[in-house]
């Protein structure tokens, strides 16, 4: 089933295998200062307004290389039984938004340089225009989609988080040491490395040159520069957390649940805290025992005493969030479910708690997000 489109993260422009594409908000900022940065370099050379209007031709070239590396890691992730909730070029280029779907360091990599690859297509495809013997203006679009999506499959190459390239190292290492939250600090260090080893190349290129950076270029290389020093920090911290969630087995924060059936009655579930102690939630399930979602503890102690017993439990039912039910054991280490907490699994909101089922398709209890930060201290 395809994702539902949603206007919260832009213009939707299409989809591609079923996966809606969008072009966010905050993309008409990168085209205007394409536009203004490239359009006064050519009016000097076209006529009128053409040199803006190639520069505008420009601006939808890159998108067009954004669009096309991101279907390349989304179309990947889907080979390999990823979901993909949507692409989004933004500001900052784009990204893919994935789901649910166990990854291995071989598939981590395969959806990291499908990205970069989809970006040495476009630069093929400018480089065998090229051969043809075209007008300038094509020949010069043409010169600059080849160029383009070269530097941009070679830089996100780069061997660091967060960009490409560093999921790359992060797969490696997985494979190599088996710990794939150790694997994601050590790239996410290599990814502070290349921001300032980058940074001081761009800066200092010119200065050796006995010129110096341009306004415009210091600009440029301070955002881009912050942005992946955020991206590398934010990916020591995660990486750290996690090596401490996977050493938390499921059955030390796991609790147990409630079930009632579909066709009880409040009094019902209350009875079934009273007969399980310790459990704080309860489940509703159908008559196949699938569950429909989690029932509204406040609600149901704010039903009168006499009316209990009339109430249906469906009355206090609430609609739960994609991503609420997870398969794990109690041995299992606790990602997966903190994952799935952190609304990481579905790309959805942070959840208060999920239920857990086994591999049987039991149900075998609940995870808060409270129990797991206790568990942690």
């Amino acid at each position: 089933m395809s994702p539902a489109a949603d206007p919260q993260y832009g213009w939707l422009l299409g989809r591609v295998a079923g996966i809606p594409v969008y072009i966010g908000r905050s993309w008409p900022i990168i085209a205007v200062v394409v536009v203004m940065t490239f359009g006064p370099q050519l009016a000097g050379a076209l006529p009128g307004g053409a040199g803006y209007a190639v520069a505008a031709a420009y601006a939808l070239l890159l998108l067009v290389s954004v669009l096309v590396h991101e279907a390349g890691h989304a179309l990947a992730a889907r080979s390999t039984g990823s979901e993909v909730s949507r692409i989004v070029a933004n500001l900052w280029g784009g990204h893919t938004v994935f789901g649910s779907g166990q990854r291995r360091p071989g598939t981590a990599a395969l959806i990291a340089i499908a990205g970069p690859a989809g970006n040495l297509l476009l630069a093929g495809v400018g480089w065998l225009l090229l051969q043809v013997d075209l007008p300038a203006v094509p020949a010069l679009l043409a010169w600059a989609l080849a160029f383009s999506n070269v530097f941009v499959a070679v830089f996100n190459l780069l061997p660091g988080l967060p960009l490409d390239g560093g999921f790359v190292v992060e797969a490696v290492v997985w494979k190599v040491t088996g710990d794939r939250w150790l694997a994601m600090v050590v790239a996410g260090w290599l990814g502070r490395v290349v921001t300032v080893l980058a940074v001081v190349y761009v800066l200092a290129e010119p200065l050796l040159s006995g010129g110096r950076p341009s306004l415009v270029t210091i600009v440029w290389v301070a955002l881009i520069g912050a942005f992946l020093w955020q991206g590398a920090t934010q990916a020591i911290r995660a990486g750290t957390a996690r090596r401490a969630v996977a050493r938390v087995r499921v059955g030390q924060v796991l609790r147990p649940v409630v079930v009632v059936p579909g066709s009880a009655s409040a009094a019902t579930a209350l009875e079934g805290f009273a007969r399980l102690p310790g459990a704080e939630r309860a489940v509703l399930v159908d008559p196949m025992g699938t569950p429909v979602g989690f029932l509204d503890l406040a609600a149901l102690s704010a039903v009168p005493v006499d009316q209990l017993p009339v109430v249906p439990a469906t009355a206090v039912l609430v609609r739960p969030p994609s991503g609420w039910v997870v398969q794990a054991d109690p041995g299992d280490d606790a990602s997966l479910v903190v994952s799935a907490l952190a609304g990481h699994v579905e790309g959805e909101n942070v959840k208060e708690a999920v239920l857990v089922c086994d591999s049987l398709g039991q149900l075998i209890g609940t995870v808060s997000l409270a129990d797991v930060e206790a568990a942690l201290r």
